[in-house]
């Protein structure tokens, strides 16, 4: 079982990164849309993935691949696990569909929010009741710090800020704000020393980076 890999990344793709390990070795690692846009600027560059390996059902189940999915920290990884424990979510799917962070994805879940949650790729209004009802008093335990990088939350602080990153993202997106750029500039705002403490801080700071500055 491979449960972390470590090496040069040496290409990105939609959804996919190629590591070089050494020794002749290189594999391909499947990634969350929110894990990809965080390795973006990383190419080259020595990372460390935390895996889970799973095998992929194909031509009806009568074809089994090895997949490698890989995630920056263990939280994500096992909240990834968790995600697809939901009917209707399989790791596929759920790749495409976590393009927010781990504790704002919680989040949406502890609030029962669904129409974040609808926001989310792959995720229709069914699909988002199911997620709820299924994983609502499951997810307290991703609602602590970030991961490792990030400016630490306490769990009071956590719900408050999760919120302020959802209605941003509504008012962004409404602005006429591509979704998924608003979920980056948001991402990056949120791992400020200084992070905003509302959503009109984060806005502001949205826009700053928007700027370049």
């Amino acid at each position: 079982m491979i449960v972390r890999i470590e090496g040069v990344l040496a290409d990105l793709g939609e959804g996919s990164a190629v590591i070089e390990i050494g020794g002749g070795l290189t594999y391909e690692v499947l990634l969350s849309a929110y894990t990809t846009g965080r390795l973006g600027s990383k190419i080259g560059q020595r990372v460390t993935l935390h895996t889970l390996h799973y095998f992929d059902s194909l031509n009806q189940g009568a074809t089994l691949v090895p997949r490698l999915a890989g995630f920056e920290t263990e939280q994500d990884k096992h909240f990834f696990e968790l995600f697809t424990t939901c009917k209707g979510i399989g790791h596929r799917k759920a790749l495409r569909a976590l393009m927010l962070d781990t504790f704002q994805v919680a989040a949406a879940i502890a609030d029962r929010d669904v129409s974040m949650l609808q926001r989310l790729p792959e995720i229709g209004k069914r699909t988002a009741e199911t997620v709820i009802a299924t994983l609502h008093g499951k997810v307290d335990a991703f609602l602590g710090p970030t991961p490792a990088g990030a400016v630490d939350r306490s769990d009071t602080q956590v719900p408050a800020v999760a919120g302020a990153g959802r209605q941003a993202l509504e008012l962004l997106v409404q602005l006429g704000e591509n979704q998924s750029q608003a979920m980056q500039w948001i991402d990056r705002a949120m791992r400020d020393e200084n992070q905003p403490q509302d959503t009109q801080q984060l806005i502001e700071r949205v826009y700053q980076i928007k700027a370049g500055t």
